[in-house]
């Protein structure tokens, strides 16, 4: 069994980066910029044979309650009071400041164990901040490096007595910031404990954050009336009637024209990469602006990426015109998202929880219909019953284009090959005609496919 450990402190103490050092990956956003993170990111840490759970947090700052910087402070109290232990870190380089010493105050009656760490100890710079931390009352502070790696073996120490067994070199417990998988790898399909990789995207202040709490049935993501509250793509592990879910909630993607601030291309790069390691994307949109240029950007991308697209419609309680807001999203799917047809829509309100049930049990059906197969079979009979109905036009030699054979080479998406000794000569338009006649046969709606069309190899041409 392992424990946890919640890292805070003030703004730029170096949070993020020890968190990365602890998890061995660059998965929180780091810049020099004091409050990037915002919401609190759990991972899986380890130093040497020692694993434990660990939070990163925002930067403690003493503001009311009701400001976005005093949610981001509850947002971390929580976290210390889900801890077994809170790893306190100042800026060696700064010294002990004022916000330091009032916020180890609270530690100190806040009741979870502290360990006192003085980040930035490399070189001579910081040896007046490592003394200067004794004042703070929470014992010998630890030197540390985050940046550089040093230190880790006196952090060790420190948190070996909070690890309820003896430590062991097989510590097995997954990550919400497990190491990245492809998820279009048809293996997964046949592990059923393996969670479904689910992404909420969509622009900023559609209500993303509000669907992950009201879906996991608590105040887990920072939210508030402010565009841009989330920067972080943030994983959380989930449990929706008896299927294991991990849940990503990201970012808001405006377009890129309007984006230059270096943090706001962090937080849209980190979106992107939770959008590629997805196995269903769900891209929320507001009642009253649905599917707009940049909506239809993000749709794009879901679909070319090849995974798998559900659309809520958010707001749904407060929308102004229900019906002018549905002949839009009806209208815009079919002149707009040609290549995927079907694409299932949703109406829901994260913050009252209508129809947010049906959400993700729709999700689950586009995932089923993501992970379908066809036999070989039943795709060649479809070929021939197809082909008879519409023949395939001549090619430039004048010669009828005949498929002779198609089969299903892999799921997620599903994607298929036909064969033909002209493949070049066969026109797009066809080809999309077997690509929708395909979708509407098989029951793919939805979901992208893929068709690749090739000349069958000849056994006695030795390439000699």
């Amino acid at each position: 069994m392992s424990f946890t450990v919640a890292i805070v402190g003030r703004p730029n103490v170096g949070k993020s980066t020890l968190f990365n050092r602890l998890v061995g990956r660059r998965v929180a956003l780091v810049h020099d910029r004091p409050g990037v993170t915002r919401d609190r990111r759990e991972g899986q840490g380890r130093i040497a044979d020692l694993a434990f759970r660990i939070f990163d947090t925002a930067g403690l700052e003493d503001s009311d309650a009701d400001t976005l910087e005093g949610r981001m402070r509850g947002q971390t109290e929580r976290a210390v009071a889900h801890a077994d232990v809170a790893l306190f870190l100042i800026d060696a380089r700064t010294g002990v400041t004022p916000t330091d010493e009032h916020f180890a105050a609270l530690l100190r009656r806040a009741g979870t164990p502290v360990i006192l760490a003085a980040n930035k100890c490399e070189g001579s710079a910081g040896e007046a901040g490592l003394l200067e931390a004794f004042s703070l009352g929470l014992g010998e502070p630890v030197a540390l490096s985050a940046e550089h790696g040093l230190g880790l073996d006196d952090l060790y120490q420190a948190l070996l007595p909070f690890e309820p067994e003896a430590p062991s070199g097989d510590e097995s417990e997954d990550s919400a910031d497990g190491e990245a998988i492809d998820p279009t790898d048809d293996a997964l399909a046949d592990d059923p404990d393996r969670p479904l990789q689910l992404a909420i995207v969509g622009r900023p202040n559609t209500g993303k954050s509000t669907l992950v709490n009201r879906l996991i049935g608590e105040d887990r993501m920072l939210t508030g009336p402010e565009p841009g509250v989330t920067r972080d793509a943030v994983p959380v592990d989930w449990t929706f009637n008896g299927r294991a879910v991990r849940l990503v909630d990201t970012a808001g993607l405006r377009r890129k024209s309007r984006v230059s601030d270096a943090v706001e291309k962090l937080s849209a790069l980190d979106t992107l990469r939770a959008i590629d390691l997805a196995e269903v994307v769900v891209l929320v949109l507001d009642a009253d602006a649905v599917l707009d240029k940049q909506d239809l950007t993000i749709a794009a991308r879901v679909i070319d990426e090849g995974r798998a697209l559900v659309i809520a419609v958010n707001k749904w309680d407060i929308a102004s015109d229900r019906q002018e807001s549905l002949d839009r999203l009806r209208d815009r799917l079919e002149s707009s998202l040609t290549q995927v047809r079907g694409v299932p829509t949703v109406t829901i309100s994260a913050k009252t929880g209508q129809r947010v049930d049906t959400l993700m049990e729709t999700v689950f059906k586009t995932h089923e219909i993501w992970n379908r197969r066809v036999s070989t079979s039943a795709l060649n009979n479809w070929l021939d019953d197809t082909t008879q109905r519409h023949p395939p036009p001549l090619s430039k030699q004048k010669r009828r284009i005949k498929l002779r054979y198609i089969t299903q080479v892999k799921a997620r998406p599903p994607t298929f090959v036909a064969f033909t000794s002209r493949p070049t000569d066969l026109p797009d338009s066809y080809h999309r005609y077997l690509l929708n006649d395909l979708r509407d046969t098989f029951g793919f709606d939805g979901v992208p496919l893929r068709l690749f069309v090739r000349k069958p190899d000849n056994p006695y041409d030795r390439g000699d």
